[in-house]
């Protein structure tokens, strides 16, 4: 069981979060002046590294807000979690 320690409700199990997006994808400055080849680069394309990773988790079953979670994706261990601003 993978332990996530929201900054609010304290240390959760997984179960209570919802899985968001890999934190590390940046959305275009300028959506509307994006070509085509920008917006799958931005929707389908990731890399896959070992190792360290932030990824954006949803506390569903808690406070509802979104965390920046650091995650070792090979161990599982997860090294910390800030909130998301608004």
């Amino acid at each position: 069981m993978i332990v996530i320690p929201c900054p609010l409700c304290g240390q959760r199990a997984q179960s209570e979060f919802s899985y968001g997006s890999d934190a590390g994808v940046k959305r275009s400055e300028t959506p509307a002046d994006a070509d085509d080849q920008a917006w799958i680069g931005y929707l389908y394309l990731r890399h896959n590294p070992k190792g360290g990773h932030k990824e954006l988790w949803q506390h569903i079953h808690g406070c509802r807000r979104w965390l920046r979670v650091s995650c070792d994706v090979v161990s599982h261990e997860v090294a910390g979690c800030v909130e998301v601003s608004p």
